[in-house]
C-alpha cells in the first residue's frame, strides 16, 4: 500500500479494491486505491496500527473503512469514513461487523473461529 501524501509504502494484512488497482509510481509492488484495508494487531504492533499507520491510511482518498482485529479479545474495531468525517465503533463476539460502502456484513464469532487469544 503506498501512501503519496505522506511518503509511506506499508504493508496491510488485508487490502480490499473495487475495480482495477492503481499502481503507485513510486513503488511497482503497492497500490493506491484499497476500499477496505483490514489489520490484525499484535503486542508489537498495535499502538502504531491504531495511532501513526492509521493516520497515514486516512489519507488515501479511495478508503472508506480500516478494520483492526484484536488479538486480545473477540473484538473488531470499525473506523469508517462517512459524511461527516470518521467514526469508530467496536464490535464485539456475537455482533456482526457492518460496512456501508462498501456494504459488507462480518459475523465477529465468524472470524474468531478456531482461533487461540493471546490476551496479554
Amino acid at each position: 500500500m503506498r501512501i503519496d501524501g505522506s511518503d509511506l509504502t506499508t504493508y496491510p494484512d488485508v487490502s480490499v479494491l473495487c475495480g482495477e488497482p492503481v499502481p503507485s509510481s513510486i513503488d511497482a509492488n503497492a497500490i493506491r486505491n484499497p476500499v477496505i484495508l483490514v489489520e490484525v494487531t499484535t503486542r508489537s504492533t498495535e499502538d502504531y496500527d491504531r495511532g501513526d499507520k492509521l493516520s497515514h491510511y486516512k489519507q488515501l482518498p479511495s478508503l472508506r473503512a480500516v478494520l483492526f482485529i484484536s488479538h486480545r479479545s473477540r473484538r473488531i474495531t470499525s473506523v469508517e469514513r462517512t459524511i461527516e468525517g470518521w467514526t469508530e465503533r467496536d464490535v464485539r463476539g456475537g455482533e456482526t461487523v457492518s460496512l456501508e460502502t462498501p456494504r459488507v456484513a462480518l459475523a465477529v464469532d465468524e472470524i474468531y473461529e478456531g482461533i487461540t487469544l493471546d490476551p496479554a
